[in-house]
């Protein structure tokens, strides 16, 4: 497996972000893949970036030839959990140029096949270290878990800040409160908001989202990737500090896919399936 420590501000797989167009929209689609999460980021240019891939291959296979995806250049697993990576195995196919990942292989074998089918494309494996990642005119910021984490797949997710000219958009995968606070406490402007898009942390459980991190984070929409499940996701807790936001709530199991297009200037339409 080649892992490669990308440097901050490298631009793989583009060379070299292209000025945002005024007449083009960054898509973001929140795949509904059922209890996981799987979103699909393609750039005015076509270019396409998958951020995790759901528990269901099936379903996953359904979604991507839904919307007419035949190549991806970028695949980023925030964290080996088997409701954001299994659904990755069968996308390899799909040949992504560069997988990134937390860095802690996961011990399962579903990973193990992930890892299989990456090095079958002759995909290059990725740290996730604060890099920047160029996908044609939009900024995809790689956020690394903070240092001093247990050594827990959740505690160690990677998040992305999407960047659209003015338009911004947040993803953390299953990051739980420990991994939150460690970020607050670095004073990243690229975690500060506001964000005219969020995902929820961890499908809406009650270790995830914090009134103190929602206050930095400012979302103007929150995305739940969720189906049933037996965890109690999303709790009423968190529901109840997305309210006192003022956010918008979308849900993947009552809206079905959640679709937003952002635009340079900072505007956006947001569609769902149902």
């Amino acid at each position: 497996m080649r892992q490669q420590d990308a440097a901050p501000g490298g631009d793989a797989p583009g060379t070299g972000a292209a000025p945002a167009p005024a007449g083009g929209t960054v898509t973001i689609r929140f795949l509904d893949v059922g209890q996981g999460d799987a979103i699909l980021i393609r750039s005015p240019e076509g270019k396409t970036a998958l951020v995790d891939g759901g528990r269901s291959a099936e379903r996953l296979n359904a979604q991507l030839e839904k919307h007419g995806v035949t190549r991806l250049d970028l695949m980023i697993a925030s964290h080996a959990d088997a409701d954001h990576i299994a659904g990755l195995v069968p996308a390899a196919a799909l040949k992504p140029r560069v997988f990134i990942n937390n860095g802690l292989g996961g011990t399962t074998q579903t990973w193990e096949r992930l890892v299989r089918a990456l090095q079958a494309v002759d995909a290059t494996f990725t740290k996730a270290s604060n890099q920047t990642v160029n996908l044609g005119s939009v900024k995809l910021r790689v956020i690394a878990p903070p240092p001093g984490m247990p050594d827990d797949q959740n505690l160690n997710s990677v998040g992305l800040a999407v960047q659209f000219g003015e338009f911004r958009a947040l993803l953390t995968g299953d990051s739980e409160t420990e991994e939150t606070e460690g970020w607050l406490a670095q004073e990243r402007a690229d975690l500060r908001g506001p964000f005219q898009l969020y995902k929820s942390i961890h499908h809406g459980a009650s270790n995830g989202d914090s009134a103190a991190w929602l206050a930095n984070v400012r979302p103007e929409n929150v995305v739940i990737s969720v189906g049933e499940n037996s965890y109690g996701h999303p709790t009423a807790q968190t529901l109840r500090l997305y309210r006192q936001t003022g956010a918008r709530v979308y849900r993947t199991d009552r809206h079905g896919t959640v679709t937003f297009e952002g635009r340079a200037d900072g505007t956006y339409t947001a569609d769902t399936e149902r």
